[in-house]
C-alpha cells in the first residue's frame, strides 16, 4: 500500500528532561504531554546513596547538569527540564536559581527545575497556604517546608513517608491517604492547596480524585515540572481534571473516597 500520501510524521517539538539515574516514572510524564511534543530524557550518573539531603546534592551539581544537559543539544529541545524535586530545593531558591542559570549556559535554551515550577503553580492558583505530602525522611521534608516557606508560602499541613528508596512503587491508595493526612493537619484556616512532592512518585491519576474530595487544588511534582516546561514552549500541558491545567476543574462535584490501604510510616515533619 502506497503511504506517500501522509507526508510523514507531524514535525515535533522538544523538551530534554534531566532526571536521577533511579527515576523510573517516564511513561507518567509523557501523559501530560499534547502529541506534538516529544520528551528527549537523560539521568544523572548512578551514585550509591540512598534517598536523602546527601543525594539531592549530588544529582543536583551544577558539573552534573552541564553534562545531562549538552548530552540533549544535539537533538535541539526547545527548553531543558530538570525533573527531581529534593535536587531542587535542597540550594534554596538562590540555589535553584543558579541551577536554571548553569542548564541555560549548558544548553542555550530556557530551563526550568520542579523545585521552580512549584512556586509557579502556587502563584497561578493563588495559593498562599499549602499541605505538603512527601515520601521523604524527616530531614529531606522539613528542607522542603523551608523551601516553601523562603517562597512567603505557608506550610498549612504536611504528612511524610519516610522513604528511602523504590518510591516509585508506593501505590496510589497510600499517596491518597497521605494526602488527607496532610490536609487534616492544616489547622483552623486549612490549606489553600496540596502539593505531592517528589518526581519519582506516581500521582496522574489521583489528582483529579483527590482535588474533588479535598475541594482544593492538588499539584504533583510531575505535573508543575510538565505544566512549566510547556509553558516556556507556548503550549498547554495535557490533563483533563485537574485544577493547574484545566481551569473547569477548579470546581467540581465530590466524588467517593478512594479505599485508604495499609499505610507506610508516617508522621509530621
Amino acid at each position: 500500500m502506497d503511504v506517500s500520501f501522509l507526508g510523514g510524521p507531524r514535525p515535533q517539538r522538544g523538551v530534554g528532561v534531566v532526571a536521577p539515574f533511579d527515576f523510573a516514572l517516564d511513561r507518567e510524564l509523557w501523559r501530560w504531554v499534547p502529541d506534538d511534543v516529544s520528551l528527549h530524557l537523560t539521568r544523572t550518573p548512578y551514585v550509591p546513596v540512598e534517598v536523602s539531603l546527601d543525594l539531592a546534592r549530588l544529582v543536583s551539581e551544577h558539573e552534573t547538569l552541564h553534562d545531562a544537559v549538552r548530552t540533549l543539544t544535539a537533538i535541539s529541545p526547545e527548553v531543558v527540564a530538570y525533573a527531581c524535586t529534593s535536587g531542587s530545593f535542597v540550594g534554596g531558591i538562590a540555589g535553584e536559581r543558579a541551577m536554571c542559570a548553569a542548564m541555560t549556559r549548558a544548553g542555550a535554551v530556557p530551563s526550568v527545575t520542579t523545585s521552580g515550577a512549584l512556586l509557579e503553580a502556587l502563584a497561578a492558583l493563588g495559593a498562599h497556604r499549602v499541605a505538603l505530602v512527601t515520601p521523604y525522611t524527616v530531614s529531606v521534608t522539613r528542607a522542603l517546608r523551608e523551601y516553601v516557606a523562603e517562597a512567603g508560602v505557608t506550610v498549612a499541613g504536611c504528612a511524610f513517608m519516610g522513604l528511602t528508596r523504590h518510591i516509585w512503587k508506593v501505590p496510589y491508595r497510600e499517596v491518597a491517604a497521605m494526602a488527607r493526612k496532610a490536609v487534616r493537619g492544616g489547622g483552623r484556616r486549612g490549606a489553600d492547596a496540596l502539593f505531592i512532592s517528589c518526581t519519582n512518585l506516581p500521582t496522574y491519576d489521583v489528582i483529579p480524585q483527590l482535588e474533588a474530595e479535598l475541594r482544593m487544588p492538588v499539584i504533583s511534582a510531575n505535573q508543575v515540572t510538565m505544566w512549566a516546561a510547556l509553558a516556556r514552549m507556548g503550549t498547554r500541558a495535557m490533563g483533563p481534571y485537574q485544577a493547574l491545567i484545566d481551569p473547569a476543574a477548579r470546581s467540581g462535584p465530590v466524588l467517593p473516597e478512594l479505599p485508604d490501604g495499609e499505610q507506610q510510616q508516617e508522621g509530621m515533619a
